[in-house]
């Protein structure tokens, strides 16, 4: 499905980090945040990894539904419509991790605020995709302004969410949901004001096919990066905090990574350029690879901070070199359809990573090993990616 682009937007930066603030609820606070809390929240509920690991399962399972289910409601509801609205509910869902310690209201919490942040991100990436292109020259850059909104929602969770723990002490995992409901709520506010119905609500919407066979191979290299990024952003603030950090060194090392989106757009624009099939995401997600990997030779602050600042600046754009594959690959009216199926792929690897990552940890012992594994699907998709070609009409 899709909708006609409209001719020309007067204002195309100061749209999409409007937009922006859908990822950055949705997945830089909706998702990311309960990395922050996880060891506090595994302490006071008396979790295994295994457990731990299932909340970010669940959030992705909803996230998995919500891609699939995305065309559809943007079709009934329109874009705009779809990316305020699921905003709204991550705000609230935040709301509803902070009221109990129910494992299965838990659960319900974290589905709903994954399926919520995927209709916002198959939304606004699609709004943002035709935005950028009524620019051009500048649509990469453009587009980077968009996926790097969840870096805005890490480093403003990194900076609270730690001190937060640490002035109120252990147990204090609510009070932090709280914060993070609070913050949400804020960022919410300009999303739901801006004129985006001036822009976007000319055209229809009409469904188009997608064919799977064609990128395959690329879908199967992004399935490994959704597998691989979800296990290091889970479970690395419990590694850190096991190697002796502290609130300060948590929040360095969460805060270092969300600072890494701001500099996305430029560290990468002439690589997301690259219209030659999967080669952009390749280099790109090897980069990623080699971030993940650097804290399998130990706990040193110098060593853990390269890898925050490698891993982020590479994983922000992993997702921007998706959305500019399917550019430079498909017509626009066929850009929302081809993102949501890139997102169901992705969908399904952040699924399956968390529990199988916290299942080896339980079996092993050993955060490390896990990291390891996760380190080497990166090092996998970066290979599998290397073999896509372009996609012919």
């Amino acid at each position: 499905m899709v909708r006609a682009p409209a001719p020309s937007y007067p204002h195309p930066a100061r749209l999409i980090l409007i937009l922006s603030l859908a990822p950055t609820v949705g997945l830089g606070i909706g998702r990311f945040a309960y990395s922050l809390v996880l060891p506090d929240m595994r302490d006071s509920l008396a979790w295994s990894y295994s457990a731990a690991g299932f909340m970010n399962t669940i959030n992705a399972a909803g996230y998995l539904v919500g891609a699939l289910l995305a065309s559809r409601l943007i079709e009934r509801f329109g874009l705009a419509a779809s990316v305020r609205w699921s905003t709204l509910a991550c705000a609230l869902s935040l709301a509803l991790c902070a009221l109990t310690g129910n494992f299965v209201v838990l659960s319900f919490a974290r589905l709903l605020v994954g399926f919520a942040a995927a209709i916002g991100f198959v939304g606004g990436g699609a709004l943002a995709a035709t935005i950028a292109q009524s620019r051009p020259e500048r649509a990469n850059f453009l587009l980077s302004l968009f996926y790097a909104g969840p870096g805005v929602g890490i480093l403003a969770s990194g900076l609270i969410a730690p001190f937060v723990l640490q002035g109120f002490g252990a147990g204090s995992w609510w009070i932090v949901w709280w914060a993070m409901t609070l913050l949400s709520a804020i960022m919410t506010v300009p999303l739901m004001l801006a004129p985006l119905h001036a822009n976007t609500a000319a055209g229809g919407i009409v469904r188009t096919k997608f064919a799977v066979m064609p990128v395959l191979i690329y879908l199967a290299a992004y399935f490994l990066f959704g597998a691989g990024y979800i296990a290091y952003m889970t479970f690395m603030i419990a590694y850190v905090r096991d190697g002796g950090g502290g609130a300060a060194a948590q929040s360095a090392f969460w805060s270092l990574i969300g600072v890494s989106a701001f500099v996305t757009p430029w560290v990468w624009g002439r690589v997301l350029a690259l219209d030659r099939g999967g080669l952009a995401t390749t280099i790109i997600l090897g980069v990623n690879a080699l971030g993940a990997s650097l804290p399998i030779f130990g706990h040193s602050p110098l060593l853990l901070a390269i890898s925050a600042l490698v891993f982020g600046v590479a994983f922000f754009a992993v997702v921007g070199s998706t959305t500019a594959f399917v550019r430079f690959n498909y017509p626009p009216q066929s850009w929302p359809t081809a993102i949501a199926a890139m997102t169901i792929a992705f969908g399904i690897g952040q699924t399956l990573g968390p529990i199988v990552v916290g299942a080896i940890t339980d079996a092993v012992g050993s955060l490390s090993f896990a990291l390891n594994v996760s380190a080497a699907m990166l090092a996998l998709g970066a290979l599998l990616s290397a073999f896509q070609r372009k996609v012919g009409p």
